[in-house]
């Protein structure tokens, strides 16, 4: 070992001091002697704090959007792309989990169920895919509860990307720039109209052009994401019924088909 490594940390702070290793590494607690609910345990904390560093990332590139600080948000929704590619390797590794396995303490999570993170539908709603009633969920916990409502009654990343085109001069229908954001998103002709000029005339629009292609970049890895949670529920459980309650793989099945920036999409139609 070189000489001037420290090893003396009696009065200094160190690695595990820094990270709070103490209470990361004791927060694992198995609730039966199967040895695979480990990995069940540690591939979902460590989702869930994946999960908290995107929220974190989507929430600063809506406050630079507002700003006009399109470098930044560029760099942060990047970011936040990488955070999804690394979400959607994490289900290879629970995909070594086998049915018979998972059985063996699959009864010992109760109600309990993905569904029920918080983290998750942060995102949903900071992305834009908003829906009130999913707030009852959260009912249990009044700080989440509280935070949850305040996303959802705001703007959502796509909400302030449209008010981007609206500065920039690109018509958009008031009704639907002011319209109540706490309600789920509907496609929009104009906003439609908007992105196409936009794409037709990058050089212009490069800014607006290239955070276009960054929100297709995030549903992109986000698809890629729910694709793999769905293939891997079907793949350890089969059909089942969720242990929250829902139908499962159909309700996984359900959400693929939600587009957070639905114009985006459609314009490549139309080009």
């Amino acid at each position: 070992m070189e000489k001037d490594i420290h090893t003396d940390f009696k009065d200094d702070m160190s690695y595990g001091d820094y990270l709070q290793l103490n209470q990361i590494l004791s927060a694992q607690t198995p609730l039966s002697d199967q040895h695979d609910e480990m990995l069940f345990i540690i591939i979902h904390q460590s989702s869930e704090l994946w999960l908290k560093l995107a929220g974190h990332e989507l929430t600063e590139a809506i406050e630079n959007l507002k700003q006009g600080d399109f470098g930044h948000a560029s760099k942060v929704i990047s970011r936040v792309k990488q955070i999804f590619n690394q979400l959607t390797q994490s289900w290879n590794i629970l995909s070594t989990l086998t049915p018979v396995d998972y059985l063996k303490f699959r009864d010992a999570l109760g109600h309990s169920s993905g569904f029920q993170s918080y983290g998750y539908r942060k995102l949903e709603f900071l992305l834009g895919n908003k829906n009130q009633t999913l707030l009852q969920v959260h009912e249990n916990d009044s700080k989440v509860h509280q935070e949850l409502k305040g996303i959802l009654e705001a703007p959502s990343l796509y909400d302030v990307a449209l008010s981007m085109l609206s500065e920039q001069g690109l018509k958009i229908d008031k009704n639907h720039l002011y319209r109540d954001v706490s309600l789920p998103y509907e496609k929009n002709d104009s906003v439609l109209n908007a992105w196409l000029t936009v794409y037709r005339d990058a050089d212009t629009y490069f800014e607006l052009y290239e955070l276009a292609e960054k929100l297709v970049d995030i549903e992109d890895s986000f698809q890629q994401w729910r694709f793999k949670h769905m293939y891997t529920v079907q793949r350890i459980i089969g059909n089942k019924t969720g242990t929250g309650g829902s139908s499962g793989v159909a309700f996984l099945k359900k959400a693929l088909d939600i587009s957070f920036f639905p114009e985006l999409f459609e314009l490549r139609t139309q080009l």
